[in-house]
């Protein structure tokens, strides 16, 4: 694909205080691209620049080829939705969508076809004589992304679009955004601290914190190969262990005695203590014999469930004040009888472990 958006050394200062810290991104047309961060990460203020409604302390900006990073937003071609829908009460849906027809000057029978032609779009036709309380958050929303797209905007961009509404409203219309993404072709950011929605949406995933990208991947990228203690942290649920190294290709956590694997980069002297990241599901349960590397006995003191699945905080042997948290289907707990107390023996996946050693100088 085509690069669309370059962002080159963006900062932002208020004051002393810098919110964003030389960013560099390439987004290719047609990409679905989140921005995922804690509150405070700088992820809202990036796109509010891309908008020109924030100008950037340093850096450059180029949509489609074109240098924007001067231009007001009214000469910028983009379509915005925010959290808060920022519909007109005192207008009716139809005159919301085509708000941005109207300032266009368009004709109005090519207003009121393209109008109709939206609401169809967003699953709401025949609404357009409604006004916005009349509605429910979820189509507020979805009037608001139809107002958006009235011009065929060539870049969408939603602020946390979904952050307001209930649950299964948040699961329901992050699918129509995608799949109406998806059919318009159109290139897409969406900021978003929700986890779990970035991973099921985006193309890729910019993972920021402090004013800083900390990696840019795809959402499985993201989760399984992350670039920094910071990302493994963040996007998922994940196991810190405590290890040593002690040289000759071999670490220890407690009693365990794992491998250092090559993909962490130079081995640490002996001694030197760092941790080690793994995801919950990273174990092995079935067929297990005396034989099996890295194994466990573990008792589990706790027992979290999620719905899908269930997490159980295991005190194992040999690591003293390192609960390990596992996995298990609710088959699996019903097969190896998961509740607090019961004592199990499993495998740690060593192959799936991460660790972020710092570079020799």
């Amino acid at each position: 694909m085509a690069e669309y958006l370059r962002l080159e050394g963006i900062r932002k200062s208020f004051g002393s205080f810098q919110a964003l810290r030389d960013i560099h991104l390439s987004i290719e047309q047609g990409e679905f691209v989140c921005f995922l961060g804690p509150s405070g990460c700088g992820k809202t203020t990036l796109l509010r620049i891309v908008a020109g409604l924030e100008t950037q302390t340093a850096g450059r900006i180029h949509q489609a080829e074109r240098d924007i990073s001067v231009l007001p937003p009214a000469q910028r071609d983009y379509g915005i939705v925010f959290q808060s829908y920022a519909l007109f009460p005192n207008l009716t849906v139809a005159d919301n969508v085509a708000y941005g027809l109207v300032n266009r000057g368009q004709p109005r029978g090519e207003i009121k076809r393209r109008v109709e032609e939206l609401l169809k779009l967003v699953g709401l036709p025949g609404s357009g004589a409604k006004y916005p309380a009349q509605l429910s958050g979820g189509q507020q929303q979805r009037i608001a992304l139809a107002r958006a797209l009235a011009t065929q905007p060539g870049l969408l961009l939603l602020d946390e679009p979904l952050s307001a509404l209930d649950a299964l409203e948040r699961v329901r219309l992050r699918q129509e955004i995608r799949s109406l993404q998806k059919e318009l072709g159109v290139t897409t950011i969406m900021v978003t601290h929700d986890q779990e929605e970035a991973l099921s949406v985006a193309d890729r995933i910019v993972v920021m914190n402090h004013g800083a990208i900390e990696q840019v991947a795809t959402p499985q990228q993201v989760y399984s190969e992350p670039a920094t203690a910071f990302v493994a942290d963040f996007v998922g649920k994940v196991n810190r262990i405590k290890a040593v190294a002690e040289g000759n290709g071999l670490l220890r956590c407690g009693h365990l005695q794992l491998p250092w694997l090559p993909s962490w980069g130079a081995e640490l002297p002996a001694g030197s203590a760092f941790t080690l990241y793994l995801r919950p599901e990273d174990r092995v349960l079935e067929g297990l014999t005396d034989a099996h590397p890295h194994q466990c006995v573990g008792t589990v003191r706790r027992v979290d469930f999620l719905g899908g699945n269930c997490l159980a905080e295991m005190q194992v042997e040999g690591l003293p004040e390192q609960p390990i948290h596992v996995q298990f289907s609710l088959n699996q707990m019903r097969d190896f009888d998961v509740r607090e107390g019961t004592t199990l023996r499993f495998a740690l996946r060593a192959e799936r472990l991460r660790a972020f050693v710092p570079a020799p100088a």
